[in-house]
Formats: structure tokens, sequence, C-alpha cells
């Protein structure tokens, strides 16, 4: 089978189009073939093996020599143990957790990891949605407790999580503004934002406004600046940032949370069948579209990994495996 590999860090020159073996599923696993992965920011991260905290399951060459995580395609074949699934199920889901792997013709996982595919749903957008969608869903639903009337925030609200976590919290009912670049403010007011902020001209944090819970997606500032944008008993939470942000975030956050019943914490993405169904049935309700910008074919995976890296993305990026 086709696989796009790499055996060391770097730049996207570490990536090979190459004929490997095809995998054999164990008793637990599902061989899926692969129909459409989508690109997100830990491929980027683990292909450049920066920051050095991606790195802890190989410090000097990558642990796994084929990435992807977000995948949709259908059942090949079944180990004897698999309970859930069979040849010709259409199945989607984030398999970060099962050794990664989606950015090959078929890829071997635990069945704990995927989900039916909605017929309605297509395999690009089902691979456009577990690792964005699950966060967004985690992020608001979850660890920000969201409420129909709420104001709400969503910083970096263009890419995957974020434009899936504008039109869930639109379903709730909350009031939601976005925060990105001015090439994205079209796209964000189409999808529903009531208020859409240009970072590059605007700084929400000093604006006066406060908001009852905040969905930081690029941690791009101090903890003190999203502590001021915060109602009283707001709620903050990180779902991605620099390393210098998180640790903060880790160090000061419970001492906020503490003394000023400012709510300020780190979502700890944990993927699961049960919120990947329940995305699921919110894009066959309607009430959820994944945004995608652009399609490639596995053989252009590396531009594909650029063009996240240089943060231009409008939602997400997928490759199409099965032309």
């Amino acid at each position: 089978m086709k696989a796009m590999v790499y055996t060391k860090y770097g730049t996207k020159d570490v990536l090979n189009l190459v004929e490997v073996e095809k995998p054999t599923p164990k008793d637990n696993e599902v061989l899926v073939r692969v129909h459409a992965a989508s690109v997100n920011s830990w491929d980027w991260d683990l292909m450049r093996g920066i920051p050095y905290m991606v790195r802890l399951g190989g410090i000097l060459k990558p642990k796994y020599s084929i990435l992807g995580a977000d995948i949709a395609g259908i059942v090949e074949a079944v180990g004897r143990e698999v309970k859930q699934f069979q040849p010709g199920d259409e199945v989607f889901g984030d398999i970060s957790g099962s050794g990664w792997g989606g950015f090959a013709e078929f890829v071997s996982v635990r069945e704990d990891v995927l989900s039916h595919k909605p017929p309605l749903m297509s395999f690009d957008q089902a691979a456009a949605l577990p690792q964005a969608g699950v966060l967004a869903l985690q992020g608001l639903r979850d660890k920000g407790k969201i409420q129909k009337g709420q104001k709400i925030l969503v910083n970096g609200a263009g890419g995957g999580v974020g434009t899936i976590a504008i039109q869930y919290a639109k379903s709730i009912g909350a009031e939601v503004a976005a925060v990105d670049s001015g090439m994205k403010l079209d796209m964000l007011t189409s999808l529903g934002a009531d208020q859409v902020i240009d970072y590059t001209t605007k700084d929400f944090t000093k604006n006066g406004q406060q908001y009852d819970l905040i969905l930081d997606v690029v941690g791009n500032r101090s903890i003190f600046d999203y502590k001021r944008a915060l109602s009283p008993s707001g709620t903050y939470v990180m779902v991605g940032g620099s390393m210098s942000r998180i640790f903060q975030v880790i160090c000061l956050g419970p001492w906020i949370s503490m003394t000023e019943k400012k709510n300020m914490g780190i979502l700890i993405h944990k993927p699961n069948q049960h919120d990947q169904k329940e995305l699921g049935r919110l894009v066959e309700a309607g009430a959820v579209t994944p945004i995608i910008d652009k399609y490639y074919p596995l053989r252009d995976l590396a531009e594909a990994l650029q063009h996240l890296g240089d943060g231009h993305v409008k939602g997400k990026v997928v490759i199409r495996v099965v032309d």
C-alpha cells in the first residue's frame, strides 16, 4: 500500500510517499481502507519535532513513521474479538490513541477509537470532524458548561476547532464573539458569529467587554489578559497554545480560580466514541457543518501541512486518499 512516511524530524521534505506493507488487524483491531484524512496541528508539530514536548515518544526520531489522526473510510477486515464493526461499514474517528497512521491507504486500529459514519455525512466531512469537533464539544459543553444566553468568545475562531465551536455555541443559544485575522472574518460571520474581531487591529482584552466563557484555541496572550476579559464567575478554557502559556495556566489558573471565582483551566483532550457519535448527530441535524478550506491528494501532504503551518487555513484541510 502507499503511505506518506517520515523517519526523522524536520521540514516538509522529510515526508516521502512510499510502498509499505499493508497492516494486518490484531484481534481487537479494525482494518480501514482510508478514503479521507484531515490535517491537524499535531501533525505539523510531530513532523518538525517542535515543541520538544512532542518528542516524548521518540527523542531522536519519531515513534510513529506515519502521521495522521483523523480518518474516514470503509472497514476492510476485523479481528476476531471485534464486536462493533464488520467489513463494509463506513467509519470515522480520531486514531491518535491507537498508533496514528492515517496518511496511508490502509490503517489498522482498535475498534474503540472508531464510530459509524452517518450515511448523510461525506467521507471528507467525517475526516474533518473528530479531533476538532471533540475539542470544541468538550471545551464548551464539558469544561465550559455553556448555557443559553451566555456571551462567549472564541479566540482563534477560524480554524477547525473554532469554526465548529461557533456553530455549536449558536445551536445552544449563546451570543458569540469570534477572534481571528481579517481574512477570516467574513467566514466567521457566515457561520453565525454575532461579533467578529480582527486581532491584528483590535485587542479584545482591552475593549471593556467581558465574556461568560472564553474558548482559547491559540493561547497567545497572558493569563491576566484573559482574566480581565472574563465576567465575574466566568470560565476560561485553554484548548491550545505555546508551552509557556500552557505552563502559565497550569501554575496560575488554580490560584486565580480560588481568589477571584473565575474558573481558568486547560482542556485535556479525550477522544471517544460517544462524542464522535454526538458530532455525527449534530452534522446530520444541520447544527454543525465541518468547514473545509482545501483538498489535497495524499502525494501532496507536504504542501497541505505547510499550508496549515503558515496559519492561513479556514477550518480544516482534507487529504483525499482515495481520489
